[in-house]
Order: structure tokens, then C-alpha cells, then sequence
């Protein structure tokens, strides 16, 4: 399914199960406008089609322990395929990285950090990733406060 072939009421169900997606199939359909049945059929067809990927429950990282938000921007010292898949699966492995983006520029790759505090994001950029064979240069960036946060597709 191409974004052409989604029509008003496809857009309408993405975004509120972006807003809150534990709402029932009843209540989504009285939202979007439309009854319980078709909602529910156009809500599989979305599944099926990968446009919803799944459904997960958004923790609030600091009420669980988890202060201090930071991004890592990492630099390899060489891009072949080979060190770039490799430290791609590494990045897997590391609990305290969240999200893994590789980018273009400066730097080769961008992590999402979340770390109980300043010294167990130290020792992971330290003893971790700045002593990782692939690594040239790590710069961080502590953040101070979050000012924004939607779905991460606006439709």
C-alpha cells in the first residue's frame, strides 16, 4: 500500500492510534467516523501492509531511573560496508543505546543514549564505545530538556 492509495479515513485511524493506540476498535471508529467493522478491517489492512509496524507503551525513562538522555555522534575510521555492518550490529547489542541512525557528513552514525546517570554514560562512551576497533571519533551531546515530542510520522 503506497501513501497514494491511503484516503481520508486511513490518514484520520493513523493518527489517532499514533495519539493513543490502547484505544479500543469501538472507540478509534467513533473517532475517525466510520463503524466498528470497517475501522477494524482498514486498521489490518494498515498491519498487513507494514504502515503500522506495532504497538508499544511509551515509559517515562526518568520515573523508571533512567536521567539522563544523551546523543553520541561516532565517527569509523574507515567506511567500507564491512566496519559499517559491524558496528551497526554492535549497536544492537548496547542496552544504554536506544535508537542507531547511520547518517551522512561529518560523522558516520548518530545514537539516542539513555543512561541511569552522567557516570554509566561515561563509562559506556569510555570503556565502550570510544575503545571500540572501529571507532575514530565520538563527540557527545548532553541533553538539558525535552521540548517536543509527536508520533515519528506526521500524516
Amino acid at each position: 500500500m503506497l501513501k497514494a492509495e491511503l484516503d481520508a479515513i486511513d490518514i484520520k485511524i493513523l493518527r489517532e492510534l499514533q495519539r493513543d493506540g490502547r484505544m479500543t476498535n469501538v472507540e478509534l471508529a467513533e473517532r475517525v467516523g466510520i463503524s466498528a467493522p470497517p475501522c477494524l478491517r482498514r486498521v489490518r489492512k494498515l498491519e498487513e501492509a507494514g504502515i503500522i509496524e506495532g504497538y508499544a507503551a511509551i515509559l517515562n525513562g526518568p520515573k523508571l531511573g533512567y536521567d539522563l538522555v544523551a546523543f553520541c555522534l561516532v565517527g569509523l575510521k574507515h567506511q567500507s560496508e564491512a566496519n559499517l555492518k559491524a558496528f551497526s550490529a554492535l549497536a544492537q547489542s548496547w542496552p544504554i543505546v536506544r535508537e542507531a541512525w547511520m547518517v551522512s557528513g561529518d560523522s558516520d552514525f548518530l545514537l539516542r543514549c539513555t543512561a541511569e546517570n552522567l557516570t554509566s554514560f561515561q563509562d559506556f562512551v569510555i570503556e565502550v564505545l570510544a575503545a571500540n576497533e572501529h571507532v575514530d571519533t565520538v563527540r557527545t551531546m548532553l541533553t538539558i530538556r525535552q521540548v517536543k515530542k509527536l508520533g515519528l510520522v506526521e500524516v
